[in-house]
């Protein structure tokens, strides 16, 4: 008997309402075992960090709209408030940002965040959770941790941030890492000992991590699995192996297409024409058929149903008929407020 996923999003809707309504995330399925690693894949404003906000209930309840159902470690996060929901966000899960200089609060050191966290979710003393912080600022390798204890955010480089963030995330040790975009602003160097870093640290705690990015490159060196999301929504999913190989979605082959490995001086790139769809109208057909050079006429007046080509993968193409139809088995669930 298989054991259940430590995260399962079922059929998840998100729309932000103001003067238009945008429809940002349209029927999303998801899942997450216990210690796997998960790189979600898409261009800018595709929904990964929507998804990522969502998970943690950052999104603004009065502008914000959200069906579906989203599991945590068998709880639905939709029904916590108040003390419980303080409890889950960083205790069962925690995030790491894209830029660390404004997550960290600029008039607190980095020792007394660490510190705070620590006492918040653990019910210890200033002393321990001090200990708890300068142990977690060792782990992730900051050079003179007893001295960083007591500096601000300011006084760091944009790598030492990094790492005081990911110790920030670490500290309560959650069950599940939401990651993202953590090493955008790093310079390659300090990219590659970010993602080494995350993966040492995700092995040793045994959780689970979700790492968003825009890069191939990226999610190939850090995850297990792959899912490319497309206008709100995954359009193929699958091992990182299986994708790399094996693309069969246009839009995953596209973005495997646009980089420079192999690409002889002096010659044009390969790009994917056109732009991502506006999302203030839902989607009732393929997003992508616009931009998809093997668009059919049924792509553009129907959305694509997932298909199975092998065990693990699901791809929302209709190139790919002839393959079984992946089941979701799921059900309804009513508007709510986030």
């Amino acid at each position: 008997m298989s054991k259940a996923p430590l995260l399962q999003i079922e059929n998840l809707h998100v729309r932000f309402k103001s003067d238009r309504t945008v429809h940002a995330i349209n029927g999303l399925n998801l899942h997450l075992q216990e210690g796997e690693m998960l790189a979600l894949l898409g261009e800018s404003g595709s929904g990964k960090s929507v998804t990522l906000k969502t998970l943690l209930r950052l999104l603004p309840p009065k502008r914000t709209e959200i069906d579906g159902t989203v599991q945590v470690n068998g709880t639905d996060i939709m029904t916590l408030s108040g003390t419980r929901l303080s409890a889950y966000r960083g205790g069962d899960v925690s995030m790491v940002f894209q830029e660390p200089a404004l997550a960290l609060d600029p008039v607190y050191t980095i020792g007394d965040q660490i510190a705070e966290t620590v006492m918040r979710h653990k019910s210890v003393g200033r002393a321990e959770a001090r200990q708890v912080a300068l142990d977690m600022l060792t782990r992730v390798r900051i050079p003179s941790p007893e001295r960083r204890l007591k500096n601000y955010p300011h006084e760091m480089s944009g790598g030492m941030r990094q790492r005081a963030m990911i110790a920030l995330a670490l500290a309560s040790r959650p069950k599940l890492l939401l990651a993202d975009e953590p090493t955008t602003a790093l310079d390659a160097t300090v990219q590659i000992q970010i993602l080494l870093l995350l993966r040492e640290l995700q092995r040793e705690f045994g959780m689970s991590i979700i790492f968003v990015t825009h890069d191939i490159g990226v999610a190939v060196e850090i995850s297990d699995r792959v899912a490319v999301m497309y206008a709100g929504n995954i359009v193929e999913s699958g091992s990182t192996r299986d994708i790399i190989k094996d693309a069969r979605h246009p839009y995953t082959r596209g973005l495997l297409a646009a980089n420079l490995h192999g690409v002889d001086r002096g010659r044009r790139l390969d790009t994917i024409a056109g732009s991502p769809p506006s999302l203030e109208t839902k989607p009732d057909a393929c997003s992508f058929a616009p931009r998809c050079t093997e668009a059919r006429p049924q792509c553009l007046r129907a959305l694509p149903p997932f298909f199975a080509p092998s065990p693990g993968r699901q791809v929302a193409c209709n190139l790919e008929e002839g393959y079984s139809p992946a089941s979701h088995g799921l059900t309804a669930a009513p508007a709510i407020a986030c």
